[in-house]
């Protein structure tokens, strides 16, 4: 047990000079996930889109029709950048992206409400940007809907009757709604609280394929394999520590921020949150080294790695529901790292669930070691034989 611990001493010795003598890689991808960490972060201060700019086309020139424009403007989450009595060049403005919505308020609005006629309000959006677009549709649709019911109390009040009896008939069904786990309304807890450690697992199962990669493509895994006693699971444990002591100091720090400085919600543990952390980086770091493994061609393995890991902020459902995918693309999303741990993260931050209820997920983190297993002795081979295409 001595030999083992010192040759992993030499192997993490070996690796450490390596680090030093190549900073560029290790230091490019921190800089990376710093500079994502602050992007991200920095993305949506408020936690959600605002000052989304739109148009209104007031045809209408009154009281009323001003009055809704003052409505529209005072809402955060629009810009009412535009105003006009021409509907052309409200459309000329959506058309060349300055805009995300227009709302048309015709000509006749004033006197077709004070006679009971119901005039129409036409709403245009655009869901070529769909944060913009749904943001802009969503606040025209309150703004109609509060500027209807305001002119109902007017004309009730005027008939005599009272606050309470008008409210009821405006509203007769109250809705008392509660937004659970992130009752903000915050986009970026959801949006950050995933997507950092998904890029923070990418970084690693990218690094690991170069380590390892770049041993058979320089001619170096000979010495490698003596540094380890010719072991191969102590040469493996040797060259991953450093990075994983790396990418989970990484965790350690986006945990403080979110959950400790920013105030996202943590409703269950702090420590099985981290937890999953860990066995997330150390199942992407395993499936580099499947990659590495089946395609032991540095550049190879290096577009297939990108690919995978790009695929898993896509079916790990944090921007898309999982339940709302096809069936053959939902049981695909089981064979991406980042799927489990959004589920941890759902379960301990956002739900507070017993530690029962992450123990699948953290099994199938666990089981994404099986196939780095399996793929050692072809990966072995070829650190023996560097059968490495040199052309």
């Amino acid at each position: 047990m001595k030999e083992i611990f010192l040759h992993i001493w030499y192997v993490l010795q070996r690796e450490l000079k390596r680090m030093v003598s190549r900073p560029l890689y290790l230091t490019a991808s921190i800089g990376v996930f710093l500079f994502c960490m602050f992007f991200f972060m920095t993305l949506m201060e408020k936690g959600a889109a605002e000052k989304m700019p739109m148009a209104v086309v007031d045809l209408d020139q009154t009281s009323i029709s001003r009055r809704v424009c003052h409505e529209m403007q005072a809402t955060p989450s629009v810009d009412l950048i535009l105003i006009t009595n021409s509907y052309s060049e409200a459309r000329e403005a959506m058309q060349q992206g300055y805009i995300y919505g227009i709302l048309v308020i015709p000509q006749g609005f004033y006197s077709n409400l004070a006679s009971l006629k119901r005039p129409r309000l036409d709403c245009y959006y655009t869901n070529a940007y769909t944060v913009g677009g749904t943001t802009v549709y969503k606040q025209m649709l309150l703004v109609a809907n509060l500027a209807s019911g305001a002119f109902q109390r007017e004309v009730l009040r005027k008939k005599g009757m009272p606050d309470d009896i008008i409210m009821n008939r405006i509203q007769p069904i109250a809705i008392d709604m509660h937004m659970l786990a992130n009752p903000w309304g915050n986009y970026t807890i959801y949006l950050v609280s995933t997507i950092m450690p998904g890029i923070l697992g990418l970084i690693a199962m990218m690094l690991t394929i170069f380590a390892i990669g770049f041993e058979l493509k320089s001619q170096t895994s000979h010495e490698w394999l003596r540094a380890a006693g010719g072991d191969y699971t102590v040469a493996m444990i040797g060259k991953l520590l450093p990075y994983t002591v790396i990418y989970l100091v990484l965790g350690i720090v986006c945990h403080l921020l979110f959950y400790n400085i920013a105030g996202f919600p943590v409703n269950g543990s702090h420590e099985r949150l981290l937890f999953g952390m860990l066995l997330f980086i150390m199942a992407m770091e395993a499936m580099g080294i499947v990659l590495i493994g089946l395609l032991p061609t540095l550049r190879d393995a290096l577009s297939i790695g990108a690919l995978y890991g790009m695929l898993g902020f896509s079916l790990s459902g944090f921007t898309y529901p999982n339940m709302g995918m096809m069936p053959a693309v939902r049981a695909l999303s089981n064979l991406e790292p980042l799927r489990h741990y959004y589920l941890i993260y759902v379960d301990e931050a956002l739900m507070g669930a017993p530690s029962t209820a992450a123990l699948p997920d953290a099994l199938a983190l666990v089981a994404f070691f099986i196939p780095a297993l399996c793929v050692a002795p072809r990966l072995h081979r070829a650190l023996v034989y560097q059968n490495y295409p040199l052309k």
